[in-house]
């Protein structure tokens, strides 16, 4: 009901802007929870927006810039509530990929490189939303998500990892840069000063990570700040700090590229529009069911390319849905988005009165933020899980990881994408199928293989074929049908197909049965069709194939295939289901199961 009362509101340019909606239901009751959430959200927006700017090779005010104008663009054009979009370290390896070797060390020309991949980025989610393709992501199984996000999880954290310790390398992937970085540490380089800040920063965050309710973040950022400034350990022990942020509020910039950067741009603005509407899609459908209310894909898909369209173009990067400031802005109450406007509001009011409050921020203490994130990225439990019940799904999990730490994370997510479509098709390419039989004390017909005691009527194959038909498949479900046949006890008269798996089919497949038709008829077998959709056979219809076989070769049951065999054909056959009666008898077919 309450999708329906939804859908019937959404008409005109109310469609494509849920948060005017919101705003003419508003309760004033709701006012004082989203004010309080959205100032609860700022102790995190700040220090990991800074973060997640600077794992993603961009100076940390750029990760503020990132919040303010993405949260109000998101709070007009996004479905959910309670969603809060920002600097994501999902995202941090992807954008590095890119800037990184482009940037040559100009941080001006790597906000440039990372504004133009949130403009892709937003322009790919906003067509696909419009397209009504928000059902993309679905195509990328679990275990495949799971391998590419600890891929990208092992290669934030290993990136982070100088910084932790007080020094800084040369960037040339994931197993090079732990070579590195074990040599860098073996050799001394180590800021003792820097990793007791940093390491101090980690540990307070993962111990406090498991009470909701308490701003770990928030707490281990100040302490570290507080530390550093008090000892004066930026001057002292050669603590790389933030220093002071320029004041004022981001504006409007067009991010120029040159001709020889746009290839690699498209390439990584594709792929983190994928990898932010995945996360952006599953947390949505989560805070959804909690709150009860229905959230349109492609309108969610909309509603993340305009926050990071805004992103590119007012000096940001590109963002997804956080899923660590969600749970905050919740637990704190928040009722609507004006919970993510208050806390954009904030962090503005931040820029242009205290932009020096963080100038003495160690840089060790923003690398154990994200480490901490990346840490929470990394699934194990539920791969365990599927390594039980599953274990082929579990290698390839393993495989994407692999990809994404050898290859780099724009590499891995194209590997990832390339195995999800060859795990499509082998399903299609290698389906199941089976020759049915009649089994004691069980209703309807079932595979031999699993009733091994199932009697086959005489003259008859019941073949099953569980997958659609296509190009890829025809001729192994050729070669198996007349397996099937050849394997017979009794010379076989009819060769009838359960066929309500059979999904679809297309021009090559009924070329295939064409010629099929023509293989058994001068064998003398007559090719049947059981339990097939009508769409189906509205497409055998266009492919001239129906009026071939005639419409008795089609029936709207196995029973009712069974009995017209029976009825045609002299065999000796009893039913155990009938109770010891021939069914060659008129009107004994009986229901399936």
């Amino acid at each position: 009901m309450a999708r329906r009362a939804q859908a019937a509101d959404r008409t005109g340019w109310s469609r494509w802007l849920p948060g005017l909606r919101t705003l003419r239901g508003y309760q004033w009751a709701w006012l004082r929870h989203d004010i309080v959430a959205g100032l609860v959200l700022t102790t995190m927006l700040v220090p990991v927006g800074i973060a997640y700017a600077v794992a993603s090779g961009l100076p940390g005010i750029y990760g503020l810039y990132a919040t303010i104008v993405p949260l109000l663009a998101y709070a007009l054009f996004g479905p959910s509530r309670i969603l809060v979009l920002g600097p994501d370290s999902s995202l941090a390896a992807v954008i590095l990929a890119v800037v990184l070797p482009l940037s040559g060390g100009d941080p001006l020309r790597a906000v440039a490189l990372a504004g133009a991949m949130a403009v892709v980025s937003g322009l790919v989610c906003i067509l696909a939303g419009v397209a009504r393709l928000g059902f993309v992501t679905e195509l990328l199984s679990k275990p495949i998500r799971y391998g590419y996000m600890n891929g990208i999880a092992l290669t934030v954290l290993i990136s982070q990892l100088p910084k932790l310790f007080g020094f800084s390398i040369e960037s040339d992937g994931p197993l090079r840069n732990l070579w590195a970085i074990a040599t860098a540490v073996m050799d001394g380089k180590t800021n003792a000063a820097a990793f007791m800040v940093g390491a101090g920063t980690l540990a307070v965050i993962l111990l406090l990570k498991s009470h909701k309710r308490v701003p770990g973040i928030l707490i281990a950022v100040v302490g570290a700040t507080i530390v550093v400034g008090t000892l004066d350990l930026a001057a002292g022990a050669g603590v790389s700090v933030l220093g002071s942020l320029p004041q004022g509020l981001p504006g409007f910039a067009i991010p120029w590229i040159t001709t020889a950067d746009i290839v690699p741009v498209l390439i990584g603005g594709c792929a983190v529009a994928i990898v932010s509407f995945a996360d952006t899609s599953v947390l949505s459908r989560v805070y959804a069911a909690r709150t009860r209310t229905y959230v349109d894909p492609n309108q969610e898909m909309v509603g993340l390319g305009a926050a990071n369209l805004a992103a590119g173009f007012f000096q940001g990067f590109p963002i997804s849905s956080s899923s660590s400031r969600t749970p905050v802005a919740e637990a704190a109450g928040a009722r609507t988005q004006l919970t993510g406007v208050i806390g954009a509001l904030a962090v503005a009011l931040l820029l242009v009165v205290a932009p020096d409050l963080l100038r003495n921020l160690p840089t060790s203490a923003l690398a154990a933020v994200v480490i901490a994130s990346a840490i929470g990225l990394i699934e194990i439990t539920d791969l365990r899980r599927i390594y039980r019940i599953q274990r082929w799904e579990f290698w390839l999990s393993i495989a994407c990881t692999v990809g994404v730490a050898v290859l780099g994370a724009i590499e891995g997510i194209v590997l990832a994408i390339v195995i999800a479509v060859i795990e499509f098709l082998w399903d299609g390419w290698r389906p199941y199928s089976a020759v049915l039989g009649r089994a004691e004390g069980v209703r309807g017909y079932h595979d031999i293989k699993r009733y091994p005691d199932a009697r086959l009527i005489p003259g008859l194959v019941l073949f099953r074929w569980d997958a659609p038909l296509f190009f890829a498949n025809a001729e192994l479900f050729n070669d198996r049908a007349l397996d099937a046949v050849a394997a017979s006890p009794t010379p076989v008269r009819w060769l009838a197909v359960a066929a309500e798996p059979v999904t679809s089919v297309d021009v090559t497949s009924a070329d295939m049965l064409a010629e099929l038709v023509e293989t058994l008829d001068a064998s003398g077998i007559e090719l049947r069709f059981a339990e097939m959709k009508d769409p189906v056979k509205d497409k055998l219809k266009r492919f001239g194939l129906f009026a071939q076989l005639g419409e008795n070769a089609f029936f709207p049951t196995i029973g009712a295939a069974v009995s017209s065999y029976l009825l045609t054909h002299a065999v000796d056959w009893v039913d155990w289901e009938d109770g010891g009666r021939s069914s060659g008898e008129p009107g004994v077919e009986r229901p399936i199961s």
